[in-house]
Formats: C-alpha cells, structure tokens, sequence
C-alpha cells in the first residue's frame, strides 16, 4: 500500500497483508493540519457504548443485603460512600465515572401467565437490553423486542466495518428448546436485531481477534498464517514502515504500542491454544481451544479485545454477556467454594448472602481491568473511558426469590461529557429499568419518546440540573 497523505490520512486507513487486514487508531495525522494536537474542531463521532449484562442479580438486592448495602450506597447524589463489603467496592476508583441508579425494576421479566411460572431463568436475558416479555414458545416463533444496543447500533453503527460485536463468557451453544418451554434463543443472547432475530455471541477470543483483523482473507489463510507460527504484524511489516515515515513523533509512538497491544493478545491467545492442546485435563472440556479456564483471565482477554475494536472504531457498539442463568460453575479466586447458581440460592441466611456477595464481589471486580484500559487509551485530548458509555446491569434482583424488581443497574465512563459520575440516583418505587435505559438512548441522540415497557424517563443527572420522572 502506497500512502499519499498531503495534509492528512483517513480515519480509515487500513494496513493490509496476506489474509490480514489491520485498522489503525485515531492519529493525530487523521486531523486537517490545522487541528492537529486537539480534537476540538474535529467532527464530533457518536459516542461508543458497552452494555455489560450480569446474570442472577447481587447479594446486595436482597431485603437484608440492602439493609447492609452491599449494592446500593445509603446516601443518594454526589459523593456517597462505597463500603468495603459492597460488590461495587473494586469500583471505588472509578467512582467520579460511576453513576448508580437504584430501585429499578425489570418487570417484563416477571411470569404473567401461569404456565410462565417458574421460567425466570429462561426469560431474565433476553429482557435485559429489550426491557420486553420473551413469548413462551419453543418453536420458531420466538419473539421479543429490538434490543438497545442494536437500536443504538442500527442509528450511529452503520458507518462502522462491524456494527456492532456480541461477545460472552459461557457456553450458549444449546439450539433448540430450555426448559418451561422457553426456546434457549432467548438465554443465548442479550443482543436482538428485531423481535424475532437473536444476535450469535463470540466467545471464543480467535474468533474475535480474526475478525478484527483477518477480514479479507479466506479461513485457510489465516489458518495458514497461524500454523506458520508468524504474527499477523510480521505480514504488515512493510506497511508499518511505510507509514511510519509519514507520522510524527507522537503518532509513531501511539501506533507503535497500539501495534504491540495487537502483537501481546495474539501471544497471548496462541499461549492458550497451545496450553489447552497440550493433553492435560480441562477445567472447562467443551470450551474451545482458545477459551482459558479461568473465568479471569477469559474476562481480560476479552475486555482488551473490545478496547482494541473500540480504539480502532471497528465498531462502536458492544454487547457482552458475562454469565449463564443457572450455572454451577466455582469461582475459587472468589473466596467462595460454593457453585454459582446454588450460592445465589442463599435461603436468606445471612450468613450466606454474605457467601453469595464473595461471588458477586469477584465478578464486579473484573470491571477495573477494563476501565483503567480505557482509560489509559488516548483518542486526541482524551480519553476512551471519557468518551464511551458502559453500562452494566441485571434483569434479576433477589436471585434467590427469582425476584426481578430493585435491580442493579450502573452506567460507566464519561460518555463525552453525558454522564457526570459519582453519582447515586434512586428511583422513585415501581420505576422500569426502562426508564433509565430510554434516558441514556435520548442522552445519546436517539430521540425516542419509549422504550420497552417505559412509562417516562428517568434522568442520569443530577436533580439539581434535571428533573426525574419515575
């Protein structure tokens, strides 16, 4: 590829080798001359956003976990305390990019006839980015609602290689029927493009990195290219020189690391496959040979593999499901021996709500890893984590009720000026989480007047600068 830049080069810029093709970051050189050093005058881009779904709720959402406030700080507004045994306390650090919203409630979830009875674990995921009632079939005639991230993706997506990316932690490869005749559509994905079209998850990281950057080769190729044992770099060599020779300092040096990040996961994923090629035993046997065992290290890759499609603009528009309804998988870095879903189960004792929230803790705990790469990820005069909104959530309450009013949902990052932070706001009794998922859409210039079963708006701002509608 020859490089004719004159005063500038496009945002998209590709470098491209043999079943390799590899989009660049935002560089100072993609800015007219006169801008360069500043993002100000630059058109604005939609800001990228991250919906984060956990399953089965928090510890916290408990009548007697709230009592002790291991979700919800006692205090509203600006400024409230995290305590150390809430499952947010690993957020402590980011609390000036953290707003809570409380008290909500994700009613579409609930059974509303009687034979749905029993079924929350069936329905709780597909609800959470739709705020709409799962049809109880298991047949093809699924149907829901268009979730939020696709809404949003359909809108400011569209310009983007990959409109949006679906990525998940567990295995949801169970076509056909779940239980209390629910099709397993509806708990495979958070992700709906319409009513009836799920969205396919990643979660397996070579599927996700090939996708970044193997698009324009056949799958042999890139076969071929990892059996030669080369990185995908060493077939853009060429490329890089290239365009080094164009760049500033600065640029060269923000494309230098952007290039070793690339250059680190690629070992990093290799280092798994091989690993779990290697004979020995699997803690997880049916996952994919790029998939680590541990539930860490899997978050991590994956967390570093969306900073990598977000920096790049690949995509703006990410939805990550972290869990699987009814899982018994352990968590051992929690504290905690106790299996997941029979943990969540916790009969009310406190004793062991506070064996539930270790889990909880630890799973939340994930979330800094992602922020501070973010937030170390320049873009211009500022930062990814500034101009990306995260948010995460649970269509569950009380996991052991199956109770799905007082859900926890927090939204992340700055959002390009959108989210304030360090804030707690709690909804008025009653409030659809919908109504603080319509908020941040028209936040994000959707301009819809509902969304799911809202019945208004509830503002991620301030009283003093908003109103809120319950």
């Amino acid at each position: 590829m020859h490089f004719i830049t004159g005063k500038h080069i496009p945002r998209r810029t590709f470098l491209r080798g043999v079943g390799t093709t590899v989009a660049l970051p935002f560089l100072d050189a993609m800015l007219p001359a006169g801008l360069r050093g500043s993002t100000a005058g630059a058109p604005a881009a939609p800001v990228r956003l991250v919906c984060i779904e956990e399953v089965h709720g928090l510890a916290g959402c408990n009548e007697w976990g709230a009592t002790q406030h291991l979700f919800a700080p006692a205090a509203t507004g600006k400024d409230f305390e995290i305590l150390p045994e809430s499952a947010l306390s690993a957020l402590k650090p980011f609390q000036d990019h953290l707003t809570i919203v409380s008290n909500t409630d994700a009613r579409m979830a609930e059974a509303f006839t009687a034979p749905e009875i029993g079924g929350d674990h069936f329905r709780s995921s597909a609800v959470f980015l739709t705020q709409a009632h799962p049809k109880q079939t298991q047949g093809s005639d699924i149907f829901v609602g268009t979730s939020l991230d696709q809404l949003y993706a359909q809108r400011f997506g569209q310009d983007t290689p990959l409109p949006s990316m679906q990525f998940c932690i567990e295995n949801l490869d169970q076509a056909g029927g779940c239980t209390y005749n629910y099709s397993c559509a509806y708990t495979d994905t958070i992700s709906w493009a319409s009513p009836n079209e799920p969205l396919p998850m990643i979660r397996d990281p070579r599927v996700a990195f090939d996708m970044l950057f193997g698009a324009g080769g056949t799958p042999e190729a890139r076969a071929a290219r990892r059996a030669s044992r080369r990185s995908i770099l060493d077939w853009i060599a060429g490329e890089v020189a290239s365009l080094r020779r164009e760049l500033g300092a600065v640029d060269r040096e923000r494309m230098d690391r952007y290039l070793e990040n690339v250059r680190e996961i690629e070992r990093r994923i290799a280092a798994i496959e091989s690993r779990n090629t290697g004979g020995e035993e699997r803690e997880l046997p049916e996952a994919p040979a790029g998939v680590p065992d541990s539930f860490s290290e899997h978050m991590r890759l994956i967390f570093d593999l969306q900073v990598l499609a977000l920096e790049t603009n690949m995509t703006r528009v990410i939805s990550f499901k972290t869990g699987r309804d009814a899982d018994n998988r352990v968590f051992p870095e929690s504290g905690s021996s106790r299996p997941f879903h029979p943990a969540s189960h916790h009969g009310g004792r406190h004793d062991a709500i506070l064996e539930f929230n270790k889990i909880c803790q630890y799973r939340v705990g994930q979330l800094p890893y992602f922020l501070k790469k973010l937030q170390d990820t320049m873009e211009g005069d500022a930062s990814l984590l500034d101009k990306t909104m995260i948010m995460w959530g649970s269509p569950m309450a009380d996991a052991n009720l199956h109770n799905h009013r007082r859900c926890p949902l927090i939204f992340l990052g700055g959002a390009d000026g959108r989210l304030e932070g360090n804030l707690h706001l709690k909804a008025p009794d009653g409030t659809p989480m919908a109504n603080a998922m319509l908020a941040a859409l028209n936040d994000l210039g959707m301009e819809m007047e509902s969304f799911g079963d809202s019945d208004g708006e509830f503002s991620l701002r301030p009283p003093s600068s908003a109103t809120s509608e319950g």
